[in-house]
């Protein structure tokens, strides 16, 4: 039986010099290679190697200089949280792919020490205060004592003192208990904080609306409903608003007044609903409201841009300090509603 011969380059196909590139590649390669497609996949490109036959050097040849022209000519690869996850995806099972995706995309860090090490720390006296004293007083003594003491003074003082008295107390630590805290830790700390610091393309548009003035969102925003319905809705749920601090609780807001300008606020609240403004003055003392009034009524007509920039500054601040864990922003569905 005449085998068959490939000699002339430029009658094979694509599939044809993915199969010549595959066998040329040693085993352990190829094997890697595989692992990454689907069975469909597998069984096509194994077809088109099996009925090969003999390939010439020359074309051989060819493919590779094909190959690496190709990639040369790429400016550019660009590589993306989601990419991996898919890629890793077709050779690990999920709960590998999960664990690996959540260990790369939380802290830096070589152990889960060195990783909480690099926690914020307001984001760890948030997840902390609602630990047992002597869960916290074993997790302090294994970071660094500067980033220790930052979140020791963020915890309410009664309860940071307790935690001190058993650090103060506290024998070697057994390795069955250390083991069985990283991985609670693991489970529910990391696992939660690299999904909340994971960002899709819909958070990324919706932090640049917010930017944006009234006007400019709202062309915008009725282009996007036009093209996508669905990720417009999804842009919309992830946008926060000046209107949206209701979802601030009554401690929250005090946080904030404590760390926003009062003249940017007076401007701000000139153009804001009366709930708005309420939530503002039933959380200042009554002299600071009367203040706030007056430079209100002193300011007169206020242009709809300078109100909007006011207004923008105080939701970048928002965001800001929900970002550092010092304020809470609920979801906004009905069972987070706030009950004043």
């Amino acid at each position: 039986m005449k085998q068959n011969v490939v000699d002339d380059y430029n009658l094979i196909s694509g599939q044809q010099k993915a199969a010549i590139l595959m066998l040329s590649l040693d085993e352990e390669r190829s094997a890697a290679l595989f692992s990454l497609m689907d069975d469909e996949e597998i069984k096509e490109l194994s077809v088109i190697m099996a009925s090969l036959g003999k390939v010439n050097s020359g074309v051989v040849e060819q493919l590779f200089q094909e190959f690496t022209d190709r990639l040369s000519s790429n400016s550019s690869l660009i590589g993306t949280y989601e990419t991996t996850e898919r890629l890793l995806a077709k050779a690990l099972d999920k709960d590998r792919v999960s664990a690996i995706m959540d260990e790369i995309s939380g802290p830096a860090g070589r152990t889960m020490w060195d990783k909480l090490g690099n926690v914020n720390e307001h984001v760890l006296a948030n997840y902390l205060k609602n630990e047992y004293p002597q869960t916290i007083a074993v997790i302090l003594s294994k970071i660094k004592a500067e980033h220790a003491a930052k979140v020791i003074a963020l915890l309410p003082e009664n309860f940071a003192m307790e935690i001190i008295m058993r650090m103060l107390r506290m024998d070697a630590v057994q390795k069955e208990v250390l083991d069985s805290l990283e991985k609670t830790l693991r489970k529910e700390f990391m696992s939660n904080l690299s999904k909340s610091t994971r960002r899709d393309s819909h958070e990324l548009i919706a932090d640049i609306f917010n930017s944006l003035d009234r006007n400019t969102e709202t062309r915008f925003m009725e282009a996007l409903e036009e093209r996508n319905r669905e990720s417009a809705d999804r842009v919309k749920s992830l946008m926060f608003t000046f209107e949206d601090l209701v979802r601030v609780d009554a401690q929250g807001i005090q946080i904030l007044l404590r760390n926003i300008d009062k003249d940017k606020l007076a401007v701000a609240l000139k153009g804001a609903s009366d709930t708005i403004k309420e939530l503002f003055f039933n959380n200042m003392s009554s002299r600071a409201g009367k203040i706030i009034r007056e430079d209100m009524e002193a300011m007169g007509p206020v242009r709809l841009r300078d109100v909007e920039e006011a207004q923008q500054y105080i939701v970048t601040t928002t965001k800001e300090l929900s970002n550092s864990g010092e304020i809470v922003i609920s979801e906004g569905k009905d069972n987070d509603e706030l009950i004043y």
